[in-house]
């Protein structure tokens, strides 16, 4: 019911951006929202962390281990993983990051569970960190300009949210899952400006957002968003020029064409449908080899 209220209402604003951010403040609910605000502006417990990271998962045990990796080798201290009711080996490759405390864990079963899984971390860390990326485990964070994702995000230390543009990594012409990394086995990408390039990726300062609009864009009810050249957006992602010159998501939505066979049957954490075959064809881009 919160839901179409919120599509109802912001659906009377005509500036796209505004009308995102009120569907997402709507969503979470406006008092609700506006308590939120006066609290965190008062609130001055230093955050546990600098830098963590939030998702949602299903059945992509085989991926984790890269994924982490390359995070914490960028300066992620913490990850929030929210398992999707996995039935392959995710518990067991995440044991030892657990064990250690680089993962917390967290089962989390349903259907359409992607936004409140991301409500839930929310609530649960909001005064742990200073920034949360929001990203899926077929998304990597990849620094141009700077020596890591910390070392960037020094850099906009101003402001409350950071929206990354995408770069599509396609299959390379792999038919089939081989050995190796992801990053290693796909060096083929889209031309920085295709289409699919305007989706971003939100890295927050949780005390300063209520909610995601959807898995892209982040709710801001205190400060500013603004683009990986630091920027503040005023306009919608489809109206903005692509960046990825200083920071980037490489996003490898499907990786060999067996591997997207299997992404298509775990279905989607945010809809109760399944890719069409024709996902495959939209975003195998292979344009430029690195």
């Amino acid at each position: 019911m919160k839901k179409i209220f919120a599509e109802i209402i912001a659906g009377i604003i005509p500036q796209k951006r505004l009308r995102d951010k009120w569907r997402g403040i709507l969503r979470y609910g406006l008092f609700k929202a506006i308590r939120l605000k006066r609290r965190m502006k008062l609130e001055n417990t230093s955050p546990k962390h600098y830098f963590t990271i939030c998702a949602i998962a299903k059945n992509e045990g085989v991926y984790f281990k890269e994924w982490i990796d390359w995070h914490h080798n960028q300066g992620a201290e913490k990850f929030y993983i929210y398992d999707n009711n996995s039935s392959d080996n995710t518990k067991e490759v995440l044991e030892p990051y657990i064990k250690s405390g680089l993962v917390e864990y967290i089962f989390w079963p349903g259907t359409k569970q992607q936004l409140p899984a991301y409500d839930d971390c929310f609530e649960r860390h909001r005064l742990e960190s200073r920034w949360m990326a929001i990203i899926d485990l077929d998304e990597f964070i990849v620094p141009i300009k700077h020596k890591n994702i910390v070392d960037f995000l020094n850099s906009i230390e101003d402001h409350s949210v950071v929206e990354i543009n995408w770069l599509v990594y396609g299959s390379s012409g792999a038919e089939r899952k081989e050995s190796g990394k992801v990053m290693d086995r796909f060096r083929k990408h889209s031309l920085p400006d295709h289409p699919l390039n305007h989706h971003v990726k939100s890295i927050v300062n949780p005390r300063c957002v209520c909610s995601m609009i959807g898995c892209h864009e982040a709710a801001c009810i205190i400060g500013t968003t603004v683009d990986s050249h630091g920027n503040i957006i005023t306009q919608g992602r489809k109206k903005r020029k692509p960046q990825q010159d200083v920071i980037r998501i490489n996003h490898y939505a499907i990786k060999s064409y067996e591997e997207f066979l299997s992404k298509r049957a775990r279905g989607r954490a945010r809809v109760n449908s399944k890719r069409d075959l024709g996902y495959f064809e939209r975003y195998d881009l292979n344009d430029i080899e690195e």
